[in-house]
């Protein structure tokens, strides 16, 4: 695993291409409570505010007081990233499970975790991909007494953490957020400066040659959208809504070929091992012409 040395001087390196004196402030506060600063710290250090509110929440929900022990928050983190296969997520956070001596056994899949731990499983699927879904009943059937009951308070922070990390992984999918060094094909991550004339995305800062390619197929889908707009010209009595139909239809297709490595990627057994239903996924909240689901609202 890299050396502390090694990280602090990737930072310093990060904070002399621009950064202001509260974002070194930052990660070293970071660096000083976890011992390293993680590729989503690193990230984020290009907004310093952001960053600032962003650690003081996961310092509140993963280190200080409340009702759960820190090795259940941090499976909990790995529930809710494996729901969306983000196994950036679920690897650095087995790793803080076992630092903060967590059973290694659970990490062979959620069949090893104690009863009351898989019984958040229903909740965390529908929260990741269809949370209008969510009835009372399902609170109930936590709550409600027996062996593997949630008291209050620790199903609340339960489900803070489930809503965090679904959030989260959203965040490190949309930056594209590679492993730390010390993880499963992991390297650095060097943002890129905030001042640098150079391309907004280097190589290094989109993980190699997937930044290149990312920009590829987005220049592909543009040239396909600039061709319908042509054709549009060219034909007479084409209507808005069958222009719209027509996009709507190239966008599709082009997010259904997936590149090899992301589709390789939420493959991984040591996040499906998580996982129970993985198939379950989103579903449009509405559709025009049918009756909107009930919502659970609590006030």
């Amino acid at each position: 695993s890299p050396s502390p040395t090694a990280l602090l001087s990737l930072s310093r390196q990060i904070l002399q291409e621009g950064a202001e004196s509260s974002q070194r402030q930052l990660l070293i506060e970071a660096f000083v409570s976890a011992g390293r600063v993680d590729n989503i710290t690193m990230v984020m250090g290009l907004h310093p505010q952001y960053l600032s509110s962003f650690w003081k929440t996961q310092y509140l929900l993963l280190r200080m007081d409340g009702p759960l022990p820190y090795h259940k928050r941090h499976y909990i983190a790995i529930m809710a990233a494996a729901r969306h296969q983000c196994s950036y997520l679920v690897g650095l956070h087995m790793g803080e499970f076992l630092q903060v001596g967590g059973n290694p056994a659970w990490l062979q899949g959620l069949h090893c975790a104690p009863q009351k731990l898989r019984n958040l499983n229903e909740i965390n699927k529908l929260l990741a991909h269809r949370p209008w879904l969510i009835t009372k009943e399902h609170i109930e059937a936590l709550l409600k007494t027996g062996e593997n009951s949630w008291s209050l308070a620790e199903l609340v922070q339960a489900l803070v953490l489930l809503t965090h990390y679904h959030s989260l992984a959203s965040f490190v999918f949309g930056c594209g957020i590679n492993p730390e060094e010390d993880q499963d094909g992991g390297h650095s991550c060097q943002p890129p400066s905030p001042h640098s004339d150079s391309s907004p995305a280097s190589d290094d800062s989109m993980g190699g040659s997937g930044g290149k390619d990312a920009m590829q197929e987005v220049e592909v889908l543009m040239e396909r959208m600039k061709l319908l707009q042509e054709s549009q010209l060219e034909e007479e009595g084409v209507t808005q809504e069958e222009m719209a139909t027509r996009f709507e239809l190239e966008k599709t297709e082009s997010l259904l070929v997936a590149p090899s490595d992301i589709a390789d990627h939420s493959l991984h057994s040591n996040v499906l091992c998580f996982v129970e239903d993985p198939e379950f996924g989103y579903k449009d909240f509405t559709r025009r012409g049918e009756q909107a689901p009930p919502t659970f609202r609590a006030q």
